[in-house]
């Protein structure tokens, strides 16, 4: 059960192991890209690929829905960013229950944007958690879990690419044991857990007031979504990449032709920009376009 990127490299280990997939279950096709085209997700896509019976309910609240996914008589369903809520007929209908895999060392960062959170609070490690699930939000016990230094400049596609690789090899040695009956658990110690939210457009605004190094991790964490961005006449230019560098002067100036701004602490240079409606360029070439000079305030 499954929808983004995230979740394929475990649809694939499964694939090539020993067990046996019964259904993969996806969020229904959406449209998407400029012809506004009904796509599949990537789980979807790669399900058709290894000719995998695919499910794409809308809602699994339903008792159609409950009744056709108990018909499957699974031993145990794992999920990993399906996107749809499980009620408890889900939950229980496996022999063996349900397992989520989640890129965070749970309990901290529960909920739906664990890398980029974990990015942003500039956390030293992370890691990956397998867990049982039940009808909190990423709650159950834990079933396996790794931790990893965070790989330096990581940004939140590259980070969930990293923990989906390595989420995959862990879920067969935890499937090999709840088959064996010698899978063991620990409950989560709720007092120590923080919750990753959603991101909302305008949490992608740059305040430059904000220490470079604090700036240069909002550009990597929200680099999927919502993106990191600043307004110039009216204009909104999103920050694909940038790097801390050294630099000091009023927070927001201009400092340089290679587009290095100034910070509250330390500078950013941005590397890679686009403007609304334009293609990505470098911001050397994008400073000529617009024949802005050193000492150009950005807001």
């Amino acid at each position: 059960m499954g929808a983004a990127r995230f979740a394929v490299p475990e649809l694939e280990a499964l694939a090539l192991s020993a067990h046996e997939i019964a259904a993969v279950y996806s969020q229904p096709p959406r449209p998407a890209g400029r012809g506004r085209k009904e796509r599949p997700t990537p789980v979807h896509e790669r399900a058709d690929e290894l000719g995998l019976a695919i499910h794409t309910p809308l809602s699994l609240k339903g008792e159609v829905e409950q009744d056709t996914f108990r018909g499957l008589n699974l031993d145990v369903a794992v999920v990993a960013a399906y996107g749809l809520l499980l009620p408890s007929a889900i939950l229980e209908a496996p022999r063996l229950g349900c397992v989520n895999l989640h890129p965070s060392l749970l309990p901290r960062w529960r909920g739906a944007a664990p890398a980029a959170h974990a990015i942003l609070s500039g956390d030293a490690e992370t890691g990956m958690t397998i867990m049982q699930m039940d009808e909190g939000l990423d709650t159950g016990p834990i079933l396996a879990q790794k931790a990893v230094p965070m790989p330096p400049r990581a940004t939140t596609a590259s980070l969930e690419d990293e923990m989906a690789e390595l989420g995959a090899t862990m879920l067969l040695q935890v499937l090999d044991d709840l088959a064996k009956g010698a899978a063991s658990s620990r409950p989560q110690d709720n007092s120590q857990a923080t919750y990753a939210s959603k991101f909302a457009k305008d949490h992608g605004r740059i305040d430059w007031g904000k220490t470079s190094a604090v700036l240069d991790r909002k550009v990597r964490a929200l680099s999927s979504w919502p993106g990191a961005f600043f307004t110039l006449g009216g204009t909104t230019v999103k920050v694909l990449e940038a790097e801390p560098v050294s630099g000091a002067g009023i927070a927001g100036t201009l400092l340089d032709q290679d587009m290095t701004v100034a910070c509250g602490d330390g500078a950013l240079r941005l590397v890679t920009v686009q403007r609304a409606g334009k293609p990505r360029t470098d911001g050397a070439s994008f400073l000529r376009g617009l024949r802005l000079e050193p000492g150009a305030r950005l807001a």
